[in-house]
Order: C-alpha cells, then sequence, then structure tokens
C-alpha cells in the first residue's frame, strides 16, 4: 500500500494521518455549506467541526486503550489505534456542548452534520486502507482481495479490502441522507444516519477479523445494532416534524 505519502525535510507524512486531516477539512466544508442553507453561521460550523474531531479522536484513542489494556504504552502512544464509535459518543458530546453554548437546536445541528459526517468517515477509512492499518478482512479468494505485504500491519496473504467497503458505504449513505433532508426532519435524517451506518458496520464485519463476544456478533456488531436502533427510535420520534428550512 502507501502508508507514507511524501516527507518534508526527512519527515515522513503519513497517509493515514493526512487522510484524517482532509476528513476534516472536507468534512468542516460541507457542514459549513449545509449551515449556510438552514439559515446558521458557516464559521461556528467549522469551529464545531475542529471541537468535535479532535475530542472525537480523544474519545476513539480512550476506548481502544481501554479495550486494549495488555499493552498500554504502545497503545496509548502509538498513531494507531482508533475505535470510531468511541470518537462518535466523545464527538456528539461535544457537539451538545457547543449548541448549548450558542444556543442551537441540537436536532437541526444533528440533521445538518449527518452527510458531512459520512463523507468524512468515508475518507478517513480510505486513509486506513491506504496504511493498511490491520482492519481489512479475512483471508478470500475472491478478484478484488488484496494483500498488504508493506502495511502497518503486514500481510501476504489476500484479504478482503474491508476498509474500502466502509468507504463506499459511506459515500452512498451520504447520497441519500442528502436526497432525505428534503423530505425528513434533521433529527430523523441524522437518525437515518445512525441506521444506515450501524447497518453498514453490522454487515462489514461479517469479512472482518474481529472475534466474537455475544450471541456470535462482534463488540463493533453489537454497537451497529444498538445505532440501528436508536436511530429508528428518532426516525419514527421525529417522522412528522418536517425538514429543516431557512
Amino acid at each position: 500500500m502507501w502508508p507514507e505519502v511524501f516527507s518534508i525535510f526527512g519527515v515522513g507524512i503519513q497517509s493515514y494521518g493526512l487522510s484524517k486531516a482532509l476528513a476534516l477539512l472536507v468534512g468542516a466544508y460541507l457542514l459549513g455549506r449545509a449551515f449556510t442553507r438552514i439559515g446558521y453561521d458557516k464559521d461556528l460550523a467549522h469551529s464545531i467541526a475542529l471541537w468535535a474531531t479532535v475530542w472525537g479522536f480523544v474519545g476513539a484513542k480512550v476506548y481502544y486503550v481501554i479495550a486494549n489494556w495488555d499493552n498500554l504504552s504502545w497503545h496509548l502512544f502509538g498513531g494507531s489505534g482508533f475505535v470510531w464509535y468511541g470518537g462518535l459518543i466523545a464527538g456528539a458530546i461535544a457537539v451538545i456542548v457547543m449548541t448549548r453554548r450558542h444556543d442551537l437546536p441540537l436536532g437541526r445541528v444533528a440533521g445538518a452534520m449527518a452527510a458531512p459526517l459520512s463523507v468524512a468517515y468515508g475518507i478517513g477509512r480510505i486513509g486506513c486502507f491506504l496504511a493498511g492499518d490491520g482492519t481489512y478482512g479475512k483471508p478470500t479468494d475472491l478478484p478484488w482481495g488484496m494483500a498488504f505485504p508493506n502495511g502497518a500491519v503486514p500481510t501476504d496473504v489476500p484479504v478482503h479490502p474491508a476498509q474500502l467497503y466502509e468507504a463506499a458505504a459511506a459515500f452512498l449513505i451520504a447520497v441519500a441522507l442528502w436526497v432525505l433532508q428534503d423530505r425528513l426532519s434533521p433529527a430523523s435524517v441524522f437518525g437515518s444516519y445512525l441506521a444506515l451506518s450501524g447497518l453498514s458496520r453490522v454487515l462489514v464485519e461479517f469479512v472482518r477479523v474481529n472475534s466474537p463476544v455475544l450471541l456470535g456478533l462482534t463488540e463493533a456488531q453489537l454497537l451497529g445494532v444498538a445505532s440501528v436502533l436508536f436511530g429508528a427510535v428518532l426516525i419514527v420520534r421525529y417522522w412528522k416534524d418536517g425538514p429543516a428550512r431557512a
């Protein structure tokens, strides 16, 4: 793969980190456009995106460290090792704090964030693919199976490029959310994001290498099921509120 994109004064620029920076920039830009569409300040959108990303990374790292307590120093200070759902929870808390501080309706902000968040996630997963960070899937003999001999977690055996599956799903979900934002309430749009992204994770885990923890499901699948259920509750609860208008 392509773990190092280029170097500056002898310092290697990693595709993993670069993808995360690009995800932030694109996500903030799209959120700014979404805020402008509903009559909010786009600069505030950029601020929310930044703080949600910062605390999202903190939450993702903390979750990963707790789940991998056996090798604390490496997981705490290593450049990789993040769990998406930990980041989603911490990022959501940051958004709640920001919306309260600026007296904005949380549901409307969440609806505006749904599609940009999905795009940002897709970009981040492409970075995971380029870095070969070990989030690929099980061995496969399918024509698109890929080996990662130079990845951060190398393998010479062709495996499912699960990162690309997730990236493709995230971009498709973003398109669906952009269509739904003119038909559903903002809270229902965010609920749709939770439901669709949770379903995507449940499905892709069937080709990942994570071990089952309960009822034959992995930890990520259980969290995905919870995301689907919570998303469904939001969709049903706020279905009749109508789309947000400027």
